[in-house]
């Protein structure tokens, strides 16, 4: 069994969580179910095979609308199922409000 890498609590779905994989630049997709979820990543069972597609950073989306998603990074692939890293948003707001105060 693998150690834990993990810095945060888990969470594991007991039937999973339907999730799509989205390429950045939309390009391609896949089906997935997520089988748990911490806040800074999550173990995902994919439908199809993930050969070819660049994984160094896609989509996560988590809903049907693609209004709540994630941007993720692979971590790991195991068979089916692939570890991915959620990768942090830049706070545009907080990015603004330091440009305003530096050109003043």
């Amino acid at each position: 069994m693998a150690a834990e890498r993990r810095s945060g609590e888990r969470v594991v779905f007991e039937r999973g969580f339907a999730a799509i994989m989205m390429g950045i630049d939309g390009t391609w997709r896949r089906n997935c179910v997520m089988e748990d979820v911490s806040e800074t990543g999550a173990k995902l069972t994919v439908e199809g095979s993930v050969e070819g597609l660049n994984l160094k950073e896609f989509f996560l989306l988590l809903s049907s609308t693609g209004l709540a998603y994630r941007r993720c990074e692979l971590s790991w692939v195991n068979g089916d199922q692939i570890g991915v890293t959620f990768l942090k948003q830049v706070d545009k707001k907080k990015k603004a409000g330091r440009r305003a105060s530096t050109e003043a």
